[in-house]
């Protein structure tokens, strides 16, 4: 069997205007798994609100962090998919979740190379049904419908590998190296509550009282407020943090219903209040920097921290292609590649 590599981030749309910016949002705002609500409640509320209201802002906000070459994320995921290639003998590709880099493309392209087995690689550390879940399932769909000879395995979620963990912490304290950083913030993308509960595979650990998260449980394994809070522990043991001089919160939050707490702009605003004067902030929930990191943090965030009478805001950049974290997955393809030539 030969073998290929399809490496999937969320995407990004083909413009920052409206109009590409109306047609993304219509797709990644219509999956199932992003807003979980029955067909007609979701068609009414992004066809019939959000989609008559979101995307000019939204396209304000991507054309402040546009790049000449194209949407950041889209760039780095090529940057970051080129340097694998060189590491690994086998094809890898690239794909988006939405947008017109489809995994459907990305299968083809790599089928139409003789690749008849495939690793799926979602580029996201922890678990989430708006994340891994739809790749997965819609990589599967459409392996059922147009690929039927092919087969896929999926990588699982790598928030907590010690090699992981070790090139994310390295990250943070060469951007922080000589600074003098009084509060250290680990925002990760949010998700509704009921996402948490909808994944626990036990249906009944999932308390969201502060301390299931600590609980050892199966329900972890796909529980992505744990890997959240897991990732966050193990930097601040890794970088031997102090109680107190760092934290976690959650950003993105859209609609009414009640996501995971505390949410990162009130966070920013507090610590500003009682008085942090210098702060930094990573993302470890993205692994390449996006509208996300790029203007909701680095630019709306230093707003707020500024507001409230902070003085240094430190954006640390999301893992990127860094050399180090191509390396990582490097290794981490070439050893999947190894493990199923050996079980043939």
């Amino acid at each position: 069997m030969k073998k290929g590599i399809l490496l999937v981030n969320l995407g990004s749309p083909d413009s920052p205007t409206p109009k590409d910016v109306k047609k993304y949002l219509a797709e990644f705002l219509m999956d199932e798994r992003v807003i979980d609500i029955p067909l007609v409640a979701r068609t009414a509320l992004v066809k019939g609100i959000i989609l008559k209201t979101r995307p000019k802002a939204s396209a304000a906000a991507y054309k402040k962090i546009w790049w000449k070459e194209g949407s950041p994320l889209i760039v780095i995921s090529e940057r970051l998919q080129k340097a694998i290639q060189k590491k690994v003998d086998e094809p890898v590709g690239l794909a988006m979740r939405y947008g017109s880099m489809t995994i459907k493309k990305g299968l083809q392209a790599l089928v139409d190379q003789g690749v008849d087995e495939v690793l799926l690689f979602p580029l996201y550390p922890q678990f989430a049904m708006a994340t891994t879940e739809t790749i997965t399932v819609l990589a599967e769909e459409l392996r059922q419908e147009f690929f039927p000879n092919i087969k896929i395995e999926s990588v699982p979620a790598f928030y907590n590998k010690p090699d992981y963990i070790e090139v994310l912490s390295n990250s943070v304290a060469h951007h922080l190296e000589g600074k003098q950083i009084d509060h250290l913030l680990f925002s990760y993308h949010g998700v509704p509550e009921r996402h948490i509960r909808k994944s626990d595979v036990t249906k009944s650990h999932c308390k969201m009282d502060g301390s299931c998260c600590e609980t050892p449980s199966k329900a972890h394994e796909f529980c992505y407020k744990h890997q959240c809070l897991e990732v966050t522990r193990l930097v601040a043991e890794k970088l031997k943090l102090e109680p107190g001089t760092y934290s976690t919160s959650f950003q993105s939050r859209l609609g009414f219903d009640p996501w995971l707490l505390p949410y990162t702009d009130r966070t920013i605003e507090r610590l500003g209040k009682n008085g942090i004067k210098n702060m930094a902030i990573v993302t470890p929930a993205f692994v390449s920097d996006c509208l996300e990191t790029l203007e909701e943090i680095a630019m709306e965030g230093a707003e707020i921290f500024h507001e409230m009478g902070g003085k240094e805001f430190t954006t640390i950049p999301c893992l990127n292609d860094d050399e180090a974290f191509v390396s990582l997955l490097s290794n981490w393809i070439n050893n999947w590649v190894a493990s199923t030539v050996t079980h043939q």
